[in-house]
């Protein structure tokens, strides 16, 4: 586990966003698992940005959504589909046929969620895998009390996600859909790399204690404590709770200069 902290949201982007232009290089065909919410559009900002300036080629990267409203069309302004669109898929040569969303319209949402699933083994599982965080700790729509052990599925979100998501749909919490298809906890701790990014005071308290609080299916982001290769990007706001931080601090700087 390493905790990166810098002094905004804008650094963090960098840090991701170079991450993953390096295993893109690396490895053309990246499987990337994404994230949608306000902070990862600084992060694919940039990677718009490396595509159209530096000809970061993303035509044969496939790509996993984390989760999806049901209850709305994919073309409605707050689907996901939408803000994936908006945010990065409309501006990079990712094809259509690799871009893999949860389908908020099927008719059979339980053979569709195995079908997701099978869809992330065939292509080898994810190579790495951006990921936000709720204030209760979530991750996907994977809310409190969800098992470690969870795969892609319907969930029920939760009164704290539809008050923190209501800010999207006009301050209408009547307007959010109360459920989702979301990956597991299980299938997203089994990527190989997890990148969770986080700003601003309203995380410090998830951040403590997915970082440094016991593990706890009550804090679903805890499950990442035991991931082989897991990095938080936080930014000094969202880590003003952690007991370690300038020890997070100085391990980050000395990895910098023996690198």
């Amino acid at each position: 586990m390493e905790v990166i902290i810098q002094p905004n949201s804008q650094k963090l982007s960098v840090i991701a966003a170079n991450v993953i232009r390096k295993a893109v290089i690396r490895k053309p065909n990246l499987v990337l698992g994404l994230a949608t919410g306000s902070t990862p559009i600084g992060l694919y900002k940039l990677l718009v940005q490396m595509h159209k300036e530096e000809g970061v080629d993303f035509s044969k990267v496939i790509t996993f959504n984390l989760d999806e409203y049901i209850g709305i069309p994919k073309d409605h302004p707050q689907s996901y589909h939408t803000f994936m669109n908006k945010h990065f898929f409309n501006h990079v040569n990712i094809p259509k046929k690799n871009q893999y969303l949860p389908q908020n319209i099927v008719e059979n949402h339980v053979s569709f969620c195995q079908e997701y699933e099978d869809s992330i083994r065939r292509c080898g599982g994810i190579d790495i895998q951006v990921l936000g965080i709720g204030k209760d700790g979530h991750i996907g729509f994977n809310e409190p009390g969800s098992s470690f052990a969870s795969r892609t599925r319907i969930a029920t979100l939760s009164k704290s996600t539809l008050e923190a998501n209501a800010v999207h749909f006009g301050d209408d919490i009547n307007a959010v859909p109360e459920m989702a298809i979301t990956m597991g906890i299980g299938t997203i701790t089994d990527a190989k790399q997890c990148l969770l990014l986080a700003s601003g005071l309203n995380k410090k308290d998830a951040i403590a204690k997915t970082i440094e609080g016991p593990i706890s299916a009550m804090v679903p982001a805890t499950a990442l404590q035991m991931h082989p290769d897991v990095v938080f990007l936080i930014d000094e706001a969202a880590a003003s709770s952690l007991k370690e931080r300038e020890y997070y601090k100085r391990s980050y700087e000395n990895k910098i200069k023996y690198s």
